[in-house]
């Protein structure tokens, strides 16, 4: 962790641009993080398949897509002042609309299936895979007591393609983050060709 601290200082400082990670081809990786949930699949196309044709474990955040498939447009209206989430481009109002017709419909399938909706969200992403490890951001005993009963949903293979079709990328109005923010897809990362071993 220190380590992690010096790199971010000496981007702060200007010494450096980016903090890279080539260490797969120096050491395995064991596992990476990252945000996976039905309304944030773009990771499906490139990341998940590298990680799995390396056999590196992905841990998934924010599977409940940052709190909206516990309770669907009504979390913004809980949201304190100084919440990020409030910036967010899905939670926008003339985005917010829309996916809640999303919530709606997960939400009708989770009743279907006698769970919570955002026991149905995580239970999707169980399903995913054995490598696949979701970690919720819990703040509260009920809340976890509700994550854990996630584990009992047993999802069939075609009630997995109809939450893969609700949710599908071109679903959900609103990009993940503001347009300033940097993710994997608008960085200034070489392509892996150009990548050599060390």
């Amino acid at each position: 962790m220190a380590a992690t601290g010096e790199l971010k200082k000496l981007v702060e400082e200007g010494k450096i641009k980016y903090i890279g990670l080539r260490a797969h081809a120096v050491h395995p990786i064991t596992a990476v993080q990252l945000e996976w949930s039905l309304w944030s699949r773009d990771v499906e196309e490139d990341i998940i398949p590298t990680c799995r044709e390396l056999g590196i474990g992905i841990v998934a955040y924010s599977p409940l897509g940052r709190g909206f498939f516990s309770l669907g447009s009504k979390l913004v209206e809980n949201l304190s002042n100084d919440d990020f989430r409030k910036h967010l481009p899905r939670f926008q109002p003339e985005n917010l609309e829309h996916n809640k017709k999303l919530f709606d419909r997960v939400n009708d399938i989770a009743h279907r299936e006698g769970c919570t909706p955002s026991q149905l969200a995580l239970a999707w992403v169980h399903h995913q895979g054995d490598d696949v490890c979701p970690i919720p951001g819990t703040t509260k005993i009920d809340n976890l007591k509700q994550n854990i009963g996630a584990l009992s949903v047993k999802l069939t293979s075609e009630e997995m393609a109809e939450l893969e079709s609700i949710a599908a990328p071109d679903n959900v109005k609103g990009e993940r983050y503001m347009s300033d923010v940097a993710t994997w897809k608008n960085s200034e990362t070489p392509p892996m060709s150009s990548w050599k071993a060390a």
